[in-house]
């Protein structure tokens, strides 16, 4: 993507044979990670390069691969570095259903009963080999002080990965999962493991996956219904005010947070609330009062999920004011 240079080397996806799925990847990628709205104006590289996004960090992405998969699946690879308190590289992976352009999410791979099995046998090869790193360290009779501080930084790992929080993508014939490393930045020196990953092949977790993972799988063009997570939507306010909204990951806790902008001007305009039985409630905040030491809504929005669509309607704060909004799933 453009303006390539050193510390902005970002993936454009080119489909030629479908232009729609080109263009919601893109938009995704572009939205979820530079908060830039494509065919907006500026430059795609601002915000990250200047640390003006939401979470106030610089981001640098030095390259990205696109990895083998199977036919319906891109999955790429992303490699960069974030600036807070302090620089932090990161690896991260994003995988996309060719057929629809939708972010594939975890959750949408399994049976709902199987969840939590396929979260149990990451979590417990993880443990194992954290188990196993500390049988070795334990093994040395006469440890340095730098050992003990590993020996206590991996007994205190944290193992409990579930599939909100945790990377994956896919190869030919595996799915591997990466956890993240027992470590914090401090200790990072001495975290000789590092990052965890964890991989099946396709065919041992076949009792486990959904209709929806193996008609993926297979090469299948039948489309199976997933979540709401990472979907993008288009529709109005009002009947006449034309937007588009991205809707993050929906939390254990039933939170979750979405973006949203009116096709005319394009700029982002954040939402938080909570989804609960197919029904949204959402604060849209105006400004932050001092005075108050909280947000102030400019927005309140009730809404339900019925098939591919969102209904319900906008309230203005102040006035109290309600208009229509009507989403449909891209």
């Amino acid at each position: 993507m453009q303006p390539k240079s050193e510390d902005f080397a970002f993936p454009k996806v080119s489909y030629a044979e479908k232009p729609f799925v080109e263009n919601k990847i893109n938009t995704f990628l572009q939205v979820d990670q530079l908060e830039y709205i494509p065919g907006s104006a500026g430059s795609p590289s601002k915000l990250v390069s200047t640390g003006k996004t939401s979470y106030s960090n610089y981001v640098y992405f030095y390259g990205w691969e696109k990895l083998k998969t199977p036919k319906n699946i891109l999955s790429i690879a992303i490699t960069g570095e974030a600036s807070g308190a302090y620089p932090e590289g990161f690896d991260s992976w994003k995988n996309f259903d060719l057929r629809t352009g939708n972010l594939i999410n975890a959750k949408d791979l399994f049976q709902p009963n199987s969840k939590k099995t396929v979260e149990s046998l990451i979590q417990k090869s993880v443990r194992k080999e954290v188990n196993d790193f500390l049988t070795e360290l334990k093994s040395d009779k006469n440890p340095s002080e730098e050992v003990l501080d590993q020996i206590a930084m991996y007994e205190d790992c944290f193992t409990d990965f579930t599939l909100d929080g945790i990377e994956y993508y896919f190869a030919e014939d595996k799915i591997r999962f990466i956890a993240g490393r027992c470590s914090n930045h401090a200790m990072r020196a001495l975290d000789d493991l590092g990052s965890h990953v964890v991989e099946f092949p396709y065919k041992d977790l076949g009792k486990y996956w959904s209709s929806y993972a193996k008609n993926l799988l297979s090469d299948s063009e039948k489309v199976d219904k997933t979540s709401i997570n990472n979907k993008l939507y288009k529709g109005k306010i009002d009947g006449k005010y034309p937007m588009t909204v991205l809707i993050n990951s929906i939390n254990e806790d039933d939170s979750f947070s979405a973006s949203y902008w009116y096709d005319k001007n394009k700029k982002l305009i954040n939402w938080r609330g909570e989804f609960v039985h197919d029904h949204l409630s959402i604060t849209e905040d105006d400004y932050y009062s001092e005075e108050l030491k909280q947000w102030v809504p400019r927005a309140l929005i009730e809404a339900d999920l019925k098939g591919n669509k969102i209904i319900g309607t906008w309230q203005d704060y102040k006035t109290k004011k309600y208009l229509k909004l009507e989403l449909e799933e891209l």
